[in-house]
């Protein structure tokens, strides 16, 4: 048993979270819940003054909802949304 606490990231998970990568104000794209995500596909965008920065998913998978709400002001590393991995 203690060999398995040694190597945590070996536990099998199936949920991810797509966190914010910078503070802005979240538009999410058209994307239903239930959807297909690619690994790198954008979720939304955040804005702020003079930028728009693209929210990805590191991960593909099912996408099982979205956290944030449009027009929501989201500080670094607020979980957006939540995927289950293939």
């Amino acid at each position: 048993m203690e060999a398995l606490l040694d190597h945590g990231e070996g536990l099998l998970v199936p949920e991810r979270m797509i966190v914010a990568p910078t503070v802005g104000v979240f538009q999410p794209v058209d994307l239903p819940d239930d959807s297909d995500v690619a690994a790198g596909q954008t979720i939304g965008m955040l804005e702020g003054p003079g930028t728009s920065i693209p929210v990805s998913s590191p991960f593909a998978g099912r996408l099982v909802g979205v956290l944030a709400r449009p027009g929501e002001r989201l500080r670094e590393g607020q979980p957006v949304a939540w995927l289950r991995v293939h």
